[in-house]
């Protein structure tokens, strides 16, 4: 075996795991459970000027703050109501060398599923065009497909770090 068939397989091995699934406008997705703090239900978000429209602002979670996105609005999706099945899904990202708990807005939770690494498949390549980078992979679960996300790559930006730095700056006050 060839070291890139190696190195595919390694990578392909580590995807493979628990993941939470969600909705966003009817297309199910999923990211790594060990990603996940909580789930909690939509609740009052403040707003912060000068942000980009999908950060949808700061909510305070048990004395900590911290930045709200809304999927919809960062993947280009039509905005929705929010409903009864409206969340925020409270993730952990890696920024440089430190960690941010964020907040996700969703349609709906779904499930918890276990992939292993044979149902999980490289994202297509739409061409150099579409991004495609915070794909973790496409998971196959019976005939559904999964669009498994790498949560630090879609969140990745400037604004949430600034966000958690200031965080970090008054906690230290």
């Amino acid at each position: 075996m060839s070291e890139q068939a190696t190195i595919t397989q390694e990578q392909q091995t580590q995807k493979a795991g628990k993941y939470l699934t969600f909705v966003l406008a009817g297309e199910e997705y999923g990211l790594e459970i060990l990603r996940v703090r909580e789930i909690i239900g939509y609740m009052d978000i403040t707003a912060v000027p000068q942000t980009p429209d999908y950060v949808k602002g700061v909510i305070n979670l048990r004395g900590q703050v911290i930045p709200v996105v809304d999927l919809r609005t960062k993947f280009g999706m039509e905005t929705a109501e929010q409903t009864e099945e409206t969340c925020i899904i409270v993730v952990e990202i890696s920024q440089g060398d430190h960690s941010i708990s964020t907040g996700i807005v969703v349609d709906r939770v779904s499930e918890v599923l276990d992939i292993a690494s044979g149902d999980i498949e490289d994202p297509p390549d739409f061409g150099s065009r579409v991004d495609t980078d915070f794909i973790l992979g496409m998971g196959k679960i019976g005939d559904s497909v999964k669009i498994l996300l790498d949560i630090d790559k879609v969140l990745a930006g400037d604004e949430l770090g600034e966000f958690a730095n200031a965080d970090a700056e008054t906690d230290e006050q």
